[in-house]
């Protein structure tokens, strides 16, 4: 039996990796100060283990295939994208053998992996905090159709459960990955904005994945200073103080429309939270929270969780 000591919820970003921050006082250093804490605070939990939930960005899933969820049960490599890390990962694979059974008799069948592509979304969330072997639960939350928010907490619900019934003894840390507000392009291929070559990515950029992100990533540099970039500060703290609160169905009553209306196309990723919550089933008890200024664009280095 496995035991759950924590949670760490946190934004990930291309720019924590590609641009950082030259100190703590300029814009992202309170935040990777924060998530330094935050990792010595792990190394006392002393985890044997990590579960780490977090999204893809048209890294390893494309619209050929494009899973709900998918579960890495042996080989994890880094992709490497905007600087995070590149190649193998450490893999918990006696746990994650014991949830995806668990989580099939629980009635999810998730998408299986020997061979697991992670980018940014997972990876650099799991360097700042911890570097015990993983078990890396990939989110779908850029490509419609998306998994319900509702789904999302049932699947949280059954992962804790998973997790404390594994045939696994030690002790297992959560980790959320996932930004909060922020407003994205369309990865909708049946938008009539998205055309011509993204879109022939969007669907078959796993034929030369490389390429796609390397023609991809100076644009997302570009997109640094960008004074129309969007977040809403108000609805982050919003979203904080539900969780501090314990309550997920306010979050998911919003409905994806709801949703986007007020945490953009980018705010779906607040799927990776809500599964590390309901896994966890307490309210989180510490939050750091970085209002990012106007002239930077929608970073999603806002926040920083624990609960012990």
């Amino acid at each position: 039996m496995s035991e759950i000591v924590g949670l760490v919820a946190m934004s990930h970003s291309p720019f924590a990796t590609l641009l950082p921050p030259g100190g703590q006082s300029a814009p992202g250093g309170r935040f990777l100060a924060d998530a330094a804490r935050v990792g010595q605070a792990v190394t006392r939990l002393a985890p044997d283990a990590v579960v780490v939930v977090g999204p893809d960005h048209f890294h390893a899933n494309f619209y050929d295939v494009m899973p709900p969820f998918v579960l890495g049960v042996e080989e994890v490599l880094g992709f490497g994208d905007f600087g995070s890390r590149s190649g193998p990962l450490p893999v918990a694979t006696e746990l994650a053998w014991s949830m995806r059974d668990q989580l099939a008799d629980a009635g999810f069948d998730l998408s299986l992996s020997y061979s697991l592509t992670v980018d940014h979304g997972v990876a650099q969330s799991y360097d700042m905090v911890t570097d015990v072997p993983l078990v890396p639960l990939v989110v779908n939350t850029a490509a419609p159709p998306l998994p319900s928010m509702a789904r999302c907490v049932e699947l949280g619900e059954a992962l804790g459960k998973a997790i404390r019934g594994a045939d696994f003894a030690g002790r297992v840390l959560v980790v959320a990955s996932g930004g909060l507000s922020h407003w994205l392009p369309s990865n909708d291929p049946r938008d009539l904005a998205v055309q011509g070559e993204r879109r022939e990515a969007m669907i078959h950029g796993r034929r030369d994945v490389r390429e796609f992100a390397a023609a991809r990533e100076p644009r997302v540099r570009a997109m640094g200073g960008n004074p129309n970039a969007q977040v809403n500060a108000r609805w982050d703290q919003w979203f904080l103080d539900r969780l501090r609160e314990g309550d997920l169905t306010s979050i998911v009553a919003l409905g994806d429309h709801g949703l986007e209306a007020k945490a953009g196309t980018g705010g779906h990723e607040i799927r990776s939270w809500l599964i590390g919550q309901a896994a966890v089933a307490e309210p989180l008890v510490w939050t750091s929270y970085e209002p990012v200024p106007e002239w930077i664009t929608g970073m999603g280095i806002g926040t920083t969780f624990e609960v012990t």
